[in-house]
């Protein structure tokens, strides 16, 4: 087991929020994006949402791992979350470590030197995150899901998605640009944060709403 807290998940998740700088623009496409979860969950329809980025290995999975963290804060757990991309390559040693560094916990699942499998766990989950790098439409991600993509060239390249019921485009500046510099740390963070305060305005909504 790898730990390494130095902020309070749930802490990090509410001043996320507070924090969150954000234009009109975004938020109605946040606001889209709860809109029509609810709509589905009024329906009793399931909800699966498939993060979406080129590697799976940065954006999609921070999204992935504090949608999951949100469907639990706001006890809906027939909202289910998922990753996948265009292409396979591994869950990335800087995003596991900021997310470690905002409280999530990082077991082995399964060892492989190219894509690892990772049990994430937080205080008071009630069931761990399985994440590991993978397309898609890797049959682990259920379906029918609402695809969001999380980076234009994900975007780009999955002009048709045969298994989404919807569809939404939700990109993040990529922290890749900043490995093996100074500012690595400091600029996966920063991604982290805007990932966890977007993704807690959505649930937010929905809870509201419902």
């Amino acid at each position: 087991m790898t730990r390494n807290i130095s902020i309070n998940t749930e802490h990090f998740f509410l001043t996320a929020l507070k924090e969150l700088e954000i234009d009109e623009n975004r938020k109605q496409l946040l606001t889209k994006i709860a809109h029509f979860i609810v709509s589905q969950l009024k329906q009793n329809k399931p909800v699966n949402l498939n993060y979406i980025c080129t590697h799976n290995s940065r954006r999609s999975q921070l999204s992935n791992v504090w949608s999951s963290y949100a469907a639990n804060y706001f006890e809906l757990s027939t909202v289910k979350s998922f990753s996948g991309g265009t292409s396979v390559t591994s869950f990335y040693r800087n995003t596991v470590k900021t997310l470690q560094q905002t409280g999530f916990v990082f077991k082995l699942s399964e060892f492989s030197h190219h894509n690892p499998v990772y049990s994430i766990e937080y205080e008071n989950c009630q069931k761990p995150i399985l994440a590991f790098s993978k397309l898609y439409n890797d049959e682990f991600n259920a379906v029918p899901f609402i695809a969001i993509t999380t980076c234009s060239n994900a975007d780009e390249h999955c002009p048709f998605i045969s298994e989404a019921i919807q569809r939404f485009h939700l990109p993040f500046n990529d922290p890749k640009t900043f490995d093996n510099t100074l500012y690595a740390s400091e600029k996966y963070l920063e991604t982290n944060k805007q990932i966890a305060g977007e993704i807690h305005f959505i649930f937010k909504s929905i809870a509201t709403a419902l």
